[in-house]
C-alpha cells in the first residue's frame, strides 16, 4: 500500500496558531476604522444631507405652520422672488459679504506682515489678535451694540472729552445700520485671518527670500513678488471660510440689530427663521433656505474647482 505524503500547503498547528493573530489584526485594521467612523458618516448622511433633501422638499410644497406633503411646484420661489423684503436681505448680504471679507483679508494680512518681522512680544500680541475668535457672535454682537449705543458707548464718551457735536448714531440710521455688523465682524475675524496668514509667512522657504535679497529686492518686492503669491492656497482656505461666515450669519445680527431698524440690516438667515417659525410659512422659509445653499454653491464651487485645477496641473 502506497503512503501519500502530507501537502505542502497544509499548516501545522504550530503554524495556524502563529497565523491566527495575523489575520484578526488585518481583519482589525481593515474594519475597524470604518466602524469607529460609520456612526459619524451615518450621522451626517441623515442630519446634514438628509435635512437638506427634506428642506428642497418642503420648498416645492404649500406649508404653512406643519409640513404638507403634497407638492405644488416652484410657487414658493415665485412668491420670494415676489417680496421687497427678500431683496433688501439680499442686498444686504451683499454689502457685508463683500466688505466683511475684503477687510478681513487687508487687516489680516497687514497684521500677519506685521507679526512676521520677528518683532517683541509676538506671543502677546498675536493672543489679543486672536482673542476676539474666542468669544461667540452673541457676545461679539452684545458687546458692540453697547459699544455704538449713542446713549450709552462711544457716542456719549467722545462728547464727554469735550466734542458736543460728534455723532456715531450708526446703530440706529438705517442707512448705516448694515455697516455696524460689518465692523463687529471685521474685529471678531480677522484675528483668525492673521493666523491663517501668519502659519504661511512662517512656511515660505527663506532661502529664496535671502536669494531675493543679495540680487537687491527691496522687503516690498519680495513680499510683492514672492511671498503673498506663494501664499495662494491660504487665500483659497480664508476665503473659503470667510464665505461661509457671511452666508449663514445670523447670531451675530440678531444679537447687534435684530435686522433693524425696520429692515435695514436684515439678512436671509434672519428671514429665513421669521418666516419658517415665527410667521408660518415653513414652505416660504425653505425655499429661501434653498436660495441660501444656492448662494454657497456658486461662491464655493468656482473656488474649489479653480484650485483643484491648479493642484492636477502642479501649480
Amino acid at each position: 500500500m502506497s503512503v501519500i505524503p502530507p501537502s505542502s500547503t497544509t499548516l501545522s498547528p504550530a503554524q495556524s496558531q502563529a497565523s491566527l493573530p495575523d489575520r484578526l489584526r488585518s481583519l482589525a485594521d481593515l474594519w475597524l476604522p470604518r466602524l469607529v467612523l460609520s456612526p459619524t458618516v451615518f450621522a451626517s448622511l441623515l442630519f446634514v444631507y438628509g435635512f437638506i433633501a427634506f428642506t428642497a422638499y418642503l420648498s416645492l410644497t404649500d406649508s404653512r405652520i406643519m409640513p404638507n406633503y403634497e407638492l405644488t411646484g416652484f410657487g414658493q420661489y415665485q412668491a420670494l422672488f415676489d417680496l421687497d423684503r427678500w431683496w433688501v436681505s439680499a442686498a444686504n448680504l451683499g454689502i457685508f459679504g463683500s466688505l466683511f471679507i475684503l477687510i478681513c483679508l487687508a487687516v489680516g494680512l497687514a497684521l500677519a506682515v506685521f507679526l512676521d518681522q520677528k518683532i517683541r512680544l509676538e506671543g502677546a500680541l498675536r493672543a489679543i489678535y486672536l482673542y476676539p475668535m474666542a468669544l461667540s457672535f452673541i457676545v461679539t454682537g452684545a458687546a458692540w451694540k453697547w459699544i455704538l449705543n449713542p446713549g450709552l458707548g462711544l457716542e456719549k464718551m467722545v462728547r464727554e472729552w469735550g466734542f458736543p457735536n460728534f455723532s456715531m448714531d450708526w446703530l440706529v440710521d438705517s442707512d448705516f445700520a448694515i455697516y455696524t455688523v460689518v465692523i463687529a465682524g471685521v474685529w471678531q475675524s480677522s484675528g483668525f485671518v492673521m493666523a491663517l496668514f501668519l502659519a504661511g509667512l512662517r512656511g515660505v522657504d527663506d532661502s529664496i527670500i535671502k536669494a531675493a535679497m543679495v540680487d537687491g529686492a527691496s522687503l516690498p518686492t519680495i513680499y510683492r513678488r514672492i511671498v503673498i503669491p506663494a501664499l495662494r492656497p491660504v487665500f483659497f482656505s480664508v476665503l473659503l471660510v470667510l464665505s461661509h461666515i457671511a452666508i449663514k450669519s445670523f447670531d451675530l445680527v440678531m444679537a447687534l440689530t435684530a435686522g433693524g431698524p425696520g429692515t435695514s440690516s436684515d439678512v436671509p438667515a434672519i428671514f429665513m427663521y421669521q418666516f419658517s417659525f415665527t410667521r408660518g410659512q415653513l414652505g416660504l422659509g425653505a425655499a429661501s433656505a434653498m436660495m441660501m445653499l444656492m448662494t454657497v454653491l456658486a461662491v464655493l464651487v468656482p473656488l474649489i474647482y479653480l484650485e483643484t485645477k491648479e493642484a492636477r496641473h502642479g501649480h
